[in-house]
């Protein structure tokens, strides 16, 4: 079974490289769905974050204040780095578990969808690496309107993401996908030999 990570900067659009796979017979792993899970009430990633980052990133009902943590993970790069150093290896646990799955109901193709694949080693569980990637404006517009955040809480979350370069040089392919549904329709043309 072919395993292809799948990443790029917050507001590149992944999930629309994501859907077109699932669309073509791919096993689509979402990291953010598996980073929700294991941070669930009790889990032993929630309770090492709660040591690192303080008791108040957990609300009187057990679960995750996600906007409490990002506010103080996404403000620095050492803050990004503690988190991931916190919650890759549960991560990557549960990708192995979905790998082991996808290849068990006979796949071809499994793809890992995650923002922070790069910076973790569960870039060692791919032998491709597809970057989906667009300028900092188109991003910043897509992440506003997605998310409902203001301005400054997107700029912290743009500027807590390594530089372009850093994620275009391990790229095996590369998505552009600063314009309209056609020009990224032409792009998947990129990815044809993948899906087959």
């Amino acid at each position: 079974m072919l395993v292809i990570g799948l990443t790029g900067k917050t507001g590149a659009g992944k999930s629309t490289v994501a859907s077109y796979l699932k669309e073509k017979g791919c096993f689509v792993i979402d990291g953010d769905l598996v980073a929700r899970e294991i941070v669930m009430p009790s889990s032993p990633a929630l309770k090492e974050l709660a040591e690192a980052f303080g008791k108040d990133i957990i609300l009187e009902d057990g679960s995750l204040d996600r906007k409490a943590l990002a506010q103080k993970a996404f403000s620095s790069a050492e803050g990004t780095a503690l988190l991931n150093r916190i919650t890759h290896p549960h991560i990557k646990a549960r990708f192995e578990e979905l790998l082991a799955k996808a290849s068990k109901e006979g796949f071809a193709v499994a793809v890992i969808d995650a923002a922070a694949l790069l910076e973790s080693d569960c870039k060692d569980l791919c032998e491709k690496i597809i970057v989906v990637h667009a300028d900092e404006q188109i991003r910043l517009e897509r992440i506003l309107s997605r998310d409902r955040i203001t301005y400054e809480q997107a700029m912290t979350r743009i500027n807590g993401q390594k530089d372009d370069n850093y994620y275009l040089r391990q790229a095996d392919i590369i998505i552009f996908n600063n314009a309209d549904n056609e020009a990224l329709f032409n792009e998947f043309n990129k990815l044809k030999e993948l899906t087959r």
